[in-house]
């Protein structure tokens, strides 16, 4: 059983969360000290950008058959349902990133909007590597990995903080499972 949450307990365990959020995104923005952390975490960020995952699309429906076609049509799918999601949660939020909020993070690459929470970038990548795990198990292992590395790597670049990534884990990983019950991998 757990104990009743309090009016005097509940702020204080949200504002120890929320700076843990904070300490995470300094200590990870440090790595970007290092040139070569810099570039390669921009390059990841760059891969996690919308053209990418439309070169993944037409990819899968040229090169994969009519299964790659029925994936492709998926991960639209996926992607437009993400899209709204992610909008109708970001205008509603309104969480200033990090780089606003916290002084002294080195930012390396210009966001895509103004605010954080959540971050869409992971939100797409968890997304479509569900699905394509679903169709193209082998290929979904490095869309996995790739999902791993842009989460941390969004929190790096001081973009987003951890719990918005945590967030675009839970609505890309929630969006892609409630399609895959209903247009199901043949």
């Amino acid at each position: 059983m757990f104990p009743p949450v309090t009016s005097q307990r509940w702020p204080e365990r949200v504002d120890r969360l929320l700076a843990l959020d904070c300490a995470c995104v300094v200590a990870l923005n440090r790595v970007l000290a290092h040139r070569r952390c810099t570039q390669w975490a921009r390059w990841v960020s760059r891969l996690g950008d919308g053209e990418s995952w439309v070169v993944l699309v037409v990819a899968l429906a040229v090169l994969q058959g009519p299964l790659g076609a029925r994936c492709a049509l998926h991960l639209i799918a996926v992607g437009a349902a993400g899209l709204m999601l992610y909008l109708l949660i970001k205008r509603r939020a309104c969480r200033p990133r990090p780089y606003v909020r916290l002084q002294g993070l080195h930012l390396c690459t210009l966001p895509l909007d103004e605010f954080s929470f959540p971050s869409g970038h992971t939100l797409h990548a968890v997304a479509f590597a569900v699905v394509v795990s679903a169709y193209f198990p082998a290929l979904g292992v490095v869309l996995v990995l790739f999902a791993v590395l842009t989460g941390i790597v969004r929190v790096v670049l001081g973009l987003h903080y951890p719990s918005d990534v945590l967030a675009g884990v839970a609505v890309g990983g929630a969006v892609a499972a409630l399609s895959l019950v209903v247009m199901p991998p043949i």
